[in-house]
């Protein structure tokens, strides 16, 4: 059985990766005024990007995933050809339409597939299984490696289903933003009022930096702590706790929104990838997706993995 893994642009992996496990990416086209760039996860393109468009006008960006159609497209003139059975797993309904699109568009594939397939000389039937990651960013990544490491080990698609879905309901992603005033004016760009001018004000006046947590399709803050430096730093101290308590996979995801090189100098980042290789945990270093540069501003942090759930505590 050739199984084939799909995600959107969305998901923070590193493009290696991406290559080298032959995952198929759906691109989200990236607008801002007369700039567009479709997201194929190229990390010099997205910074070359990112300092040209984003930082001045990104709050203004339009988004705007694979469509029905272009999604039916990419099977039927590929997918449905190269493999027998393809997990497509995307950013979580709550936050974007390429959930639903994908859904739709698996009602024409598995229709019009046959012809294809057959012309190709494969006679066997073709199977899709859309998955909602409930998670945005570096937490989809997680589900996309266990995929992978499920697919190399052999493991059938009817286990594959049942622990990608199981993952999905327990990834945990944490995200400290840099810069308030940008995510409320993203956030009253597409009409979501979850981050009000107070907060924002206070929160740059004070320095005060949210924590703001991932999971089962909902996102909300956690925390408040003053200083970016120092929030990141208890991020970090409590995902190397997580990890010291134990995983449900060997595998955490960071994604950062610049220059990796930046991240890596962020206090507590050392200590978490030497917890992260004492536990036998991956670690996937990744620039985050245009797509979430624009939605969050630049130079925010994001980290997940998937496990029981706890509470966040900042020491």
């Amino acid at each position: 059985m050739r199984i084939g893994i799909v995600v959107d642009s969305a998901c923070d992996l590193p493009l290696e990766y991406l290559q080298q496990h032959n995952i198929v990416i759906l691109p989200i086209t990236v607008r801002i005024g007369e700039a567009v760039l479709a997201d194929h996860r190229d990390e010099q393109a997205t910074l070359s990007f990112l300092h040209a468009h984003v930082a001045e006008r990104g709050h203004e960006a339009e988004t705007t995933p694979f469509t029905v159609n272009q999604i039916r497209d990419l099977f039927l003139g590929q997918l449905v050809i190269d493999y027998d059975h393809v997990f497509c797993m995307t950013i979580t309904r709550t936050r974007s339409p390429i959930h639903e699109n994908a859904m739709q568009a698996s009602f024409a594939i598995l229709n019009d597939y046959k012809p294809v397939r057959q012309a190709a000389g494969h006679n066997s039937p073709f199977a899709l299984r859309v998955i909602d990651t409930q998670n945005l960013f570096a937490a989809q990544g997680v589900t996309a490696v266990e995929a992978v490491r499920m697919r190399e080990a052999g493991a059938s698609v009817q286990q594959i289903r049942v622990r990608l879905e199981e993952l999905a309901n327990n990834t945990h992603g944490y995200m400290i933003p840099r810069d308030l005033y940008y995510l409320r004016a993203r956030a009253r760009t597409k009409g979501d009022r979850s981050v009000g001018l107070l907060s924002a004000a206070l929160g740059s006046a004070l320095d005060i930096k949210p924590v703001l947590y991932g999971h089962a399709g909902n996102t909300e803050p956690v925390a408040k702590i003053k200083g970016f430096d120092n929030a990141v730093e208890q991020m970090f101290k409590f995902a190397g706790g997580r990890v010291i308590a134990g995983l449900m996979t060997p595998t955490l995801c960071l994604s950062y929104g610049g220059e990796l090189s930046e991240m890596r100098a962020l206090p507590g980042y050392q200590r978490l990838r030497d917890i992260c290789e004492n536990n036998k945990v991956e670690v996937f270093e990744s620039v985050m997706s245009l797509t979430g540069m624009v939605n969050v501003g630049k130079g925010a942090v994001v980290v997940a993995f998937a496990g029981p759930p706890a509470p966040f505590k900042a020491a």
